[in-house]
């Protein structure tokens, strides 16, 4: 991230101090040491086969250091731990990737980023509740792999796909063109959709017939006659989620 988005870099790690170590020799190795003698979680990103050849395995630092909790990222669990990988064949694995398109965002990576987040509270929980792991250190793994299937479960569930309520069959969740650019209209709720109707000029009963073709082209119709000012205000007034866009 420093090389190939220094600004990004800056901003995640903005307020912390960072200490650099060859961890292959025994200058870094004391480094590192140095500062797991008083350290609550290391966190890694090495597969398995990297941590054991770096002395960081978690059977040889529960012994060294009882009260350090392990977080350990890899790419899969299990024995898939040793594959190469990255974010975007965590995310084809999990039926992110249509087409040739490139994801909209880095979502194994972003994901796993949470799961690490609870994984380290969790650790420290266990850590200092009664019990058969009060005051040990504890360990976890968390795999890319499964925050991205996490985050796909919408997909996998049929939510998101095109004739899913999410993924453009319900009239009232949809992108549309408006008159000056795009609208994200997220009318899914019952109470939204009847607001959105009848602003749209539609009868009542039209809110319960959201995934008709009719429903779709009066909703389209009507929206492509506003402006964008027109839609906030419409939004503001009528208690109605949507956001526009530029064209």
């Amino acid at each position: 991230m420093r090389i190939y988005k220094p600004a990004a870099y800056e901003k995640m790690h903005m307020g912390l101090k960072v200490l650099q170590a060859d961890l292959k020799s025994e200058r870094g190795q004391a480094v590192l040491h140095k500062q797991l003698a008083n350290t609550d979680v290391l966190i890694t990103s090495f597969r398995p086969s990297a941590l054991v050849k770096l002395g960081l395995a978690w059977k040889e630092l529960h012994i060294r250091y009882p009260t350090l909790c392990l977080v350990s990222i890899v790419g899969a669990s299990g024995d898939r731990a040793e594959e190469a990988g990255h974010d975007l064949t965590y995310q084809a694995d999990s039926g992110l990737v249509n087409g040739l398109a490139m994801p909209a965002s880095l979502y194994a990576d972003m994901g796993g980023s949470l799961f690490t987040t609870e994984a380290v509270l969790k650790a420290l929980l266990l850590r200092q509740r009664p019990g058969k792991t009060h005051g040990k250190g504890v360990f976890h793994q968390v795999a890319l792999s499964e925050a991205s299937g996490y985050l796909a479960l919408p997909r996998t569930w049929g939510l998101t796909a095109p004739n899913g309520d999410v993924g453009g069959a319900h009239a009232g969740y949809k992108v549309y063109p408006c008159k000056n650019g795009r609208v994200a209209l997220a009318a899914l709720e019952p109470h939204f959709a009847i607001r959105l109707c009848e602003a749209a000029g539609l009868p009542k009963q039209a809110a319960t017939q959201m995934h008709k073709r009719d429903t779709h082209e009066s909703i389209a119709q009507f929206l492509s006659s506003q402006t964008r000012a027109q839609l906030d205000k419409l939004a503001s007034k009528k208690d109605i989620p949507l956001y526009t866009l530029p064209p």
